[in-house]
């Protein structure tokens, strides 16, 4: 077996750090679905929100780029600058991730006001970003270990998979944002 490229779980770390993974692929999804469902608005005092709609919009766009950076890349064959635009794809992500929980948990819900045929592609939109952005949540956390364990054959089977989903769910996070944002209070 290559030592530097292992293909099998050879850390001995694998399994706490796969039931981790597992535990906050579980717990992620459903925090965010329990905010959408059970809004907390004010529990946070006057704190004033407003305006990480608009964030959210931003933090995709840039997560997008850096995706898109570190795709290009990791094909140029360019590891140093993969990890980095990766890595800053992964922070921005998280830094999305607590500023959304954060405005869910203050703010109240808006609806979208469209009619018709703008109506179905915006729900048609919303309800794949928000089922594929559970299901992204432990393919980046995967991606993410088996990368930083150097498990590089590991990472690049799931990688695959995470890149283009984890690329729709930045963009779509931006469409919607632009489809709805008109009907924000």
């Amino acid at each position: 077996m290559n030592k530097i490229m292992p293909t099998k779980s050879t850390n001995p770390n694998d399994t706490r750090y796969l039931f981790l993974i597992a535990i906050l692929s579980v717990v992620v999804p459903l925090v965010v679905a329990l905010l959408l469902f059970m809004p907390q608005t004010g529990k946070l005092g006057d704190l004033d929100v407003s305006f990480l709609p608009g964030l959210h919009a931003v933090l995709n766009s840039l997560t997008a780029l850096s995706l898109i950076t570190g795709y290009y890349f990791i094909k140029k064959g360019n590891r140093r600058n993969h990890r980095f635009a990766m890595s800053t794809a992964f922070v921005l992500s998280s830094f999305f991730l607590i500023s959304y929980v954060t405005y869910h948990y203050q703010a109240a819900p808006t609806s979208f006001g469209g009619e018709g045929t703008i109506k179905a592609i915006y729900y048609f939109i919303l309800l794949t970003h928000i089922v594929l952005a559970a299901v992204i949540v432990p393919l980046v956390l995967l991606s993410v270990y088996f990368a930083v364990s150097n498990q590089f054959e590991r990472h690049k089977k799931i990688s695959r998979w995470t890149f283009p989903l984890w690329l729709y769910v930045a963009i779509t996070g931006v469409v919607v944002y632009l489809m709805i944002s008109p009907y924000y209070a």
